[in-house]
């Protein structure tokens, strides 16, 4: 009898024989399996779908069908004012200040984007640039304060992500004044997004003083941030009267939901289960994203070389930024090449069997990424026989960086 990646690959084979690699399929019955573990995992706290995760509008509406799902987390304001005007949502939070003048106007001539559209902002020059592109009069803008909720232990220690200059509860209080006392502006959220154990695994394979290290960082400064958030956003719901509390993400849903301050959380790479979140041990999401790239060449019997594949990961550049080979079992990139522009060599028992003409199905390290280099995704049906192409971002024609 198969295995169960034996009879995946089979499915995958078969369900896609009539395509030319490179191809990329989300198969909808893993994608619904991690949208319902996630709900389970938030426990009652309503999920913001995090959009740069799926770049997919089919994908976006398929997981906000699903219970405990609402409103949607935007990478740029005009990804946001595209959706919206898509219909997609009516809650939408732009994750990351925005710059960008002509889609300030946008925002500020819709009305109705206005009322349904929330932008990020975290310190006074926020509001200025806002205030100079759209002059002294502009319509109200609903804005949520990004505060810092990284962990910082000792001096000069800064652990977690490089965003808001937001640290302590009275930093976010006094700016939470300065945005009531500003025309033309109304305070609506606070966010924060805890990197340091959302987006960092606490299980790097073959490295167990480094997995101990993390599990110890991230239970200290969980605990830390519980207690500076509750505060901070005490003090700020003294002067506004705020919507909502957004925290967390895919790796942090467990921890967050724990923080009575926090009203929502946020989340989407889980979805899809990229690489980069087989190094959890509190969840492992099913492989629901995957690409599959042709043979071409076996310069060798152990080696199968595949057409192009390099499609490497933002962030840290080291190797878990690399697109991991899954199906068949058994294979891994050389050292040498790694995934590369033109070709992929791959090597490894399965390799013996592998001739030119066959494909090799890959996972990305990150989520949302994928979606820039296909036009279209092949959603496979939960019943794991047919696929129909379903368009990313960049098959409807856009690009917001």
């Amino acid at each position: 009898m198969p295995s169960d990646l034996e009879a995946r690959h089979a499915r995958y084979d078969k369900a896609t024989a009539h395509l030319d690699p490179p191809l990329a399929l989300i198969d909808l019955e893993a994608f619904d399996r991690n949208a319902d573990d996630m709900a389970r995992r938030a426990a009652g706290k309503p999920i913001r779908l995090a959009t740069k995760s799926v770049r997919c509008r089919f994908l976006i509406e398929r997981a906000l069908a699903h219970p405990g799902y609402h409103g949607l987390m935007c990478y740029s304001l005009p990804e946001a004012l595209w959706l919206h005007e898509h219909g997609m949502s009516e809650d939408i939070l732009v994750a990351y200040p925005t710059v960008d003048y002509r889609a300030l106007h946008s925002l500020a001539t819709n009305e109705k984007a206005r009322r349904h559209v929330t932008i990020m902002v975290d310190e006074q020059a926020h509001l200025d640039l806002v205030t100079s592109v759209l002059g002294q009069d502009h319509p109200e803008i609903r804005v949520c304060l990004d505060l810092d909720v990284s962990w910082r232990p000792a001096k000069n220690v800064h652990i977690g992500t490089r965003r808001s200059p937001l640290h302590t509860p009275q930093q976010a209080f006094q700016f939470a004044r300065a945005i009531i006392g500003h025309k033309g502006f109304r305070l609506v959220g606070v966010m924060g997004y805890e990197g340091q154990v959302a987006g960092l695994g606490d299980a790097p394979p073959g490295q167990p003083l480094k997995a101990r290290a993390v599990r110890l960082i991230q239970e200290r400064s969980v605990r830390e941030l519980h207690e500076r958030r509750a505060a901070a956003v005490e003090l700020i719901r003294s002067i506004a009267d705020l919507e909502f509390v957004n925290g967390g993400g895919t790796g942090s849903l467990e921890t967050t939901r724990q923080d009575s301050s926090v009203t929502e959380l946020a989340a989407g790479s889980g979805l899809v289960g990229p690489t980069l979140f087989d190094a959890y041990t509190r969840f492992r999401p099913h492989p629901a994203l995957v690409y599959a790239l042709s043979v071409t060449r076996k310069p060798e019997p152990g080696i199968a070389t595949l057409f192009t594949g390099g499609y490497l990961a933002s962030g840290t550049g080291t190797k878990d930024r690399l697109p991991r080979p899954y199906l068949p079992p058994g294979l891994k990139l050389t050292a040498t090449e790694g995934a590369g522009e033109v070709q992929t060599p791959v090597r490894g028992p399965s390799a013996m069997a592998l001739h030119v003409g066959d494909r090799v199905w890959m996972r990305h390290a990150k989520a949302g990424e994928l979606a820039e280099r296909f036009t279209r995704y092949q959603a496979l049906d939960p019943a794991g026989s047919e696929v129909t192409p379903v368009p990313t971002y960049r098959g409807e024609g856009q690009c917001f960086g």
